[in-house]
């Protein structure tokens, strides 16, 4: 990238700058024309200087130029006449003069609109240009380098620290050539009026262009320690964000608020002592901008009264000058934004030009050979980020076909030599060749597709675990998406905004799986692959749970949804079974579920939809029961449960079990309650406010009678809440229709996962070993059903979380597994990926992979040397070199 800022401006935006550039020069010959009207409005309309008389005429509009005398010889002299104007008389001169003012008023307004706009855009796409080639530089850092950076800091620096960048790369050109020119035709229009007083406002001028660039020199001193603190802020909160953890177990918590609050106390003095100098300065401008007016009316008011100026002159003048602090204010604002755009650009591409960068057609789309041929170390030296020598002269040999295990103690170098084979270290000495192919020269395109590599951490990105599990696959775009007429010609809007953006104009929503290298013939065989890629991990159980607890569109997946229904009926046969009976209680219209909360009964369903629409339906359900009479009874029982609350937790310390249990009230509002109670007992809970009663209401609706077991509810009150489940249904408008998904025996509800819908009821509280039990007969159900293959589908959509939090450490290796078998690779490196399994899931997992890889390459680096036996051959490492295995072992 180029390191000048008006260099890289040029480079990519010529052509746009050019056609700005005219706008701008065809702008000032109407600025000019505009200023003189006011001057001929005053001395010619008003004054009457041309009218003879009350009936003369004076010629609006009149076009004339005088030849130059050098063209006399040629017959062309004297005035010459393109348009002769129009006769007016005074007062309809007057206002056709003052409309000619107003439209060249709008017509200048159009220009600088027109300007604006363009400049704007411009910024716009250069700003998208520079971040992008900025991300381009980070997917370019070499692996080493990535190990330094803070992904915060790279973060800020491309979202925010070049963000003025945008906006002043519009301005770059066209804002001196406007402002500047707006400036230099005011000052040569007020020298044409009078001597004197343009001399002094070109005096004045030259004060504020020379005094204030003096003057902000420290701002932009300050600006830049601003940026670096902020900068090196936002990496700080990003560790503590990663670090929570860690904070956490060890109290160290006040440390970094200490810590953060000291940047925010350095952050702050920068801040302040930059408005400081920032208001100085502007409050020396305004007094230098307003002597100038002073100076024109003590002027030029004694020239028009002795006669030696005229009124109209000075007024033209002092109009003029009106437009003049501005644009030089702006200019000088330019220049400082100059000065401080070039220092932030030049900081942001010294982090992105780390030494190593790796060229661009290094990552560009290739179609990548197999690899063939063995694999060879020759005298191979690796540091660890320049310091500590992991490989110290490694040279071995081994085929391609071959599973190689590599041993040795901790710090032995046995991660370095998977970590060269991944191109994640680059030897400082040596080579390492595949064939004839030196590793170092192979572009991504081929290392990236033949070359597969699990590490100790896999990193997931928040998508689904399919997602993650194909992402070894997303080379290039492999079949167009399929647009209608109007998509189409949107998307080709964006790929002509992206080419003058010089941002790729590859489309993220087309298919982008490699089924070749997958080995599948297309879609339809993909998930086929992903589930024998699971069992081969040991993590198709897990994606199995998953799918049970995934939910589905049944408009989407109408014969899947259909299948569940038909599972829940077998499932619920089978439930006949007297010692499987009492473990679940079933959803039935006509019947109270004891297992349920009272909301859940009165809905007998599941709402949905966001926050407005879910208040929307408690308002609407609260009016049910105000209808039916049953809402005085649920403040009561609400009332109850409070009073209960009361007693069992007055003593209880908060973060007590029972709160848990008893999830009524939070130990921090249990005080908010006894006084309420007071008032209940001693007025009645009909003079509760509105809001005081959907307290006790909050409380009551997810009471569960066989859950809290504090008999609130009887066989009457159930029959009154059935009776309002049955008026709430009847009257559901039809707006809030959307924000309830009826329990149905015959439907399958669209709101509620996989095996809440099988199970069509609640397990009984109380009831030992219930979800087990309970759990394995819904998947012997499922797979007398044949339901399973769907499931584990299901549990492919399930979103892992940021880095993939929502999973286990274990669940994470198995995905990174996964991604690294599913594409085929010639070579597969495992850099002690189940260092985090146990060892009988070693032991499984090692040995499925080595099954599945027969005949493909494995180098495989152990945690456990008892696994090598496994393997084909085995490399065994200590300080970086090769030794015997059974001299390894002895020691």
């Amino acid at each position: 990238m180029e390191r000048n800022l008006f260099k890289y401006i040029l480079r990519d935006s010529r052509h746009d700058q050019v056609v700005i550039l005219i706008i701008v020069v065809l702008a000032q010959i109407f600025y000019f024309l505009s200023l003189d009207i006011p001057k001929t409005i005053v001395n010619t309309a008003i004054q009457g200087k041309g009218f003879s008389g009350a009936a003369a005429t004076v010629k609006f509009f009149a076009i004339n130029f005088t030849w130059p005398s050098f063209l006399a010889p040629l017959g062309l002299s004297g005035q010459a006449t393109i348009f002769p104007g129009v006769p007016l008389e005074r007062v309809p001169y007057l206002v056709a003069i003052t409309t000619l003012f107003l439209i060249m008023v709008l017509i200048n307004n159009a220009f600088k609109y027109q300007i604006n706009t363009q400049k704007g855009r411009l910024g716009e796409r250069m700003l998208r240009r520079l971040r992008f080639e900025l991300l381009d530089r980070i997917l370019r850092f070499p692996p080493s380098h990535l190990r330094k950076v803070k992904q915060a800091e790279m973060a800020t620096m491309i979202k925010d620290e070049v963000e003025p960048l945008g906006g002043f790369i519009g301005d770059a050109f066209v804002q001196p050539a406007f402002l500047g020119g707006q400036a230099i035709t005011a000052l040569v229009f007020i020298l044409g009026q009078s001597m004197w007083l343009g001399g002094i406002a070109v005096l004045v001028l030259a004060l504020q262009v020379i005094i204030i660039p003096i003057l902000r020199k420290p701002v932009l001193t300050l600006g830049r320690r601003r940026q670096i603190t902020a900068r090196q802020l936002a990496g700080r909160i990003a560790e503590c964000v990663d670090g929570g953890a860690e904070i956490h177990v060890n109290d160290t918590s006040n440390y970094e608020r200490a810590e953060i609050g000291e940047r925010l106390g350095q952050i702050y003095q920068i801040r302040f002592d930059i408005y400081q100098l920032k208001f100085a300065i502007k409050a020396l401008n305004n007094l230098l901008a307003q002597v100038t007016p002073y100076l024109f009316y003590l002027i030029g008011g004694y020239l028009a009264i002795t006669g030696r100026f005229d009124l109209g002159g000075l007024l033209a003048v002092i109009n003029a000058y009106k437009d003049l602090p501005g644009p030089v204010k702006e200019l000088i604002d330019w220049y400082q934004q100059l000065q401080d755009v070039q220092i932030k650009y030049e900081q942001v591409i010294e982090q992105f030009t780390p030494e190593g960068l790796l060229p661009p057609d290094y990552q560009a789309p290739v179609d990548a050979e197999k690899l063939q041929g063995p694999i060879a170390f020759s005298n191979v030296v690796v540091y660890d980020d320049g310091e500590r020598k992991t490989l110290d002269g490694l040279t071995v040999e081994f085929g391609l076909d071959k599973h190689v295990a590599v041993v040795g103690p901790g710090g032995s170098g046995k991660e370095s030599v998977a970590q060269v084979l991944a191109r994640l270290a680059v030897p400082t000495n040596g080579a390492v060749r595949i064939g004839k192919l030196d590793l170092t020269d192979l572009p991504e395109g081929v290392s990236g597709r033949r070359i597969g590599y699990v590490g100790q951490d896999t990193y997931l990105f928040p998508q689904s675990v399919r997602y993650n599990i194909l992402y070894g696959l997303r080379h290039r775009p492999e079949r167009p998406k399929d647009y209608d007429a109007d998509m189409r010609r949107q998307r080709d809007r964006t790929v002509a905004e992206a080419l003058r953006a010089g941002n790729p104009t590859f489309d993220p929503a087309a298919d982008w799986t490699d089924y070749a290298a997958l080995g599948t013939g297309g879609p339809d065989d993909l998930d086929e692959r992903i589930i024998r890629i699971l069992t081969v991990v040991d993590f198709e159980e897990d994606v199995y749970q998953f799918g049970l607890r995934g939910t589905i569109d049944p408009e989407e997946r109408p014969e899947l949804a259909a299948s569940i229904v038909r599972a829940r009926g077998e499932l619920h046969d089978r439930l006949q079974e007297p010692d499987l009976a009492k473990l679940v209680e079933p959803f039935d219209q006509q019947s109270y579920n004891r297992n349920l909360s009272i909301f859940e009964n009165l809905l007998f369903g599941t709402a949905v939809g966001d926050a407005d629409a879910l208040k929307r339906l408690k308002t609407y359900v609260r009016e049910v029961l105000d209808r039916v009479g049953l809402a005085n009874d649920l403040v009561t029982i609400g009332v109850d449960i409070a009073r209960t609350m009361i007693e069992l937790f007055a003593d209880l310390p908060p973060g007590h079990p029972f709160f848990e249990q008893f999830s009524f009230i939070d130990s921090d509002d249990l005080p908010k309650f006894p006084p309420l109670i007071a008032r209940v007992d001693k007025d009645g809970v009909g003079k509760l406010n509105e809001e005081e009663r959907n307290r006790f209401l909050a409380l009551a609706f997810p009471y569960i009678e066989a859950r809290h077991r504090l008999d609130q509810i009887d066989d009457a009150m159930e029959e009154r809440i059935l009776g309002a489940r049955r008026a709430l249904a009847e009257q559901l408008p039809a707006e809030l229709a959307p924000t309830i998904q009826f329990y149905d025996p015959q439907r399958y509800n669209a709101a509620t996962p996989l095996q809440d819908n099988i199970l069509f009821g609640r397990l009984v509280y109380g009831q030992a070993q219930a979800a087990p039990r309970i759990g394995a007969l819904i998947t012997e159900v499922v797979a007398h059903l044949g339901l399973r293959r769907a499931v584990l589908v299901v549990g492919l959509d399930y979103i892992v979380g940021i880095a993939g939090k929502r999973l286990t450490a274990v669940q994470r290796q198995k995905v990174g597994l996964a991604r690294g078998l599913i594409k085929h690779p010639d070579l597969l490196v495992i850099n002690s990926a189940t260092a985090v399994f146990d060892g009988s899931a070693q032991a499984r997992v090692l040995g499925r992979m080595l099954e599945d890889r027969k005949g493909q390459g494995v180098v495989w680096v152990l945690d456990r040397d008892d696994f090598a036996d496994k393997f084909d051959q085995v490399l065994a490492l200590r300080d970086g070199k090769m030794v015997e295995r059974d001299k390894l072992a002895a020691e």
